[in-house]
């Protein structure tokens, strides 16, 4: 059994490599840092591949799809992604497209080939990364909130598109909450709720995909907030989000 894990150097993606090794997996991981690849792949008890790409370029996910179509892969976790905090008039440009094609454009294209193979041998799983963020919009963080929505609603078209086919593969949504990883670092900005560990949310993530759950939330406050946003407006959810996004920004 082999998985495929993109942004596999920390966070999520490094503790899910961690979890489908104790399962006895093949790992083939993919990120940009080399040098945390070559630990990760002496420190795990499995066979691991590492390959070393920039999946906000367009022609090194296709080069990606190369190498690996060949593999015969069981697992696909798009995990690659990173956000952006700030007023849409005033953040980098260069820098949301760059989150776009990342968040996007390469999970929409991994899937893509990745599900074409798994249709053939009917089976196989695919787990999305998303997160809470893609059930509402989110001032001061447009951007990242609007990539993570398409995440999840191409993930659930995908899963209801399979269940018709009646094939054997499967496709789940992960949508956590704040969980503690480098994510703050990155988009410039600080939790203001208390973040779920990263090894819980994969373990989740990984049992429930395997249980065959669709959309996958873990933490009950999440669950909560998911529950209660079906009863508020768009502009109460709205001012709520931005009062939430606003207690966010690194003083």
């Amino acid at each position: 059994m082999k998985a495929l894990i993109t942004g596999a150097s920390s966070g999520i993606g490094l503790d899910i490599a961690k979890y489908l090794a104790t399962k006895k997996y093949e790992l083939i991981l993919v990120a940009r840092n080399k040098e945390k690849l070559e630990k990760i792949q002496e420190s795990l008890p499995t066979k691991v591949t590492i390959i070393v790409a920039d999946l906000a370029n367009e022609q090194k996910t296709k080069e990606l799809y190369a190498l690996i179509k060949k593999e015969n892969i069981d697992i696909l976790v798009n995990n690659a992604g990173f956000g952006l905090y700030g007023d849409f008039t005033e953040t980098d440009l260069n820098r949301e497209l760059e989150m776009i094609d990342t968040n996007i454009k390469a999970v929409h294209m991994l899937t893509k080939f990745v599900l074409k193979d798994m249709e053939k041998k009917n089976s196989g799983y695919i787990l999305n990364v998303a997160s809470s963020a893609a059930f509402i919009p989110g001032p001061l963080m447009s951007t990242y909130y609007a990539t993570k929505a398409y995440v999840l609603r191409l993930s659930q078209a995908l899963y209801y598109e399979q269940k018709k086919k009646k094939t054997g593969v499967h496709i789940s949504v992960l949508c956590p909450g704040p969980v503690d990883t480098n994510f703050n670092n990155v988009a410039n900005c600080r939790f203001t709720v208390k973040a779920l560990s990263s090894s819980y949310v994969a373990k989740y993530a990984i049992d429930q995909m395997f249980k065959g759950k669709m959309t996958i939330i873990p933490g009950k406050l999440m669950k909560i907030i998911k529950f209660l946003e079906r009863f508020g407006s768009d502009k109460l959810i709205l001012k709520f989000a931005y009062g939430a996004q606003k207690g966010k920004a690194n003083k």
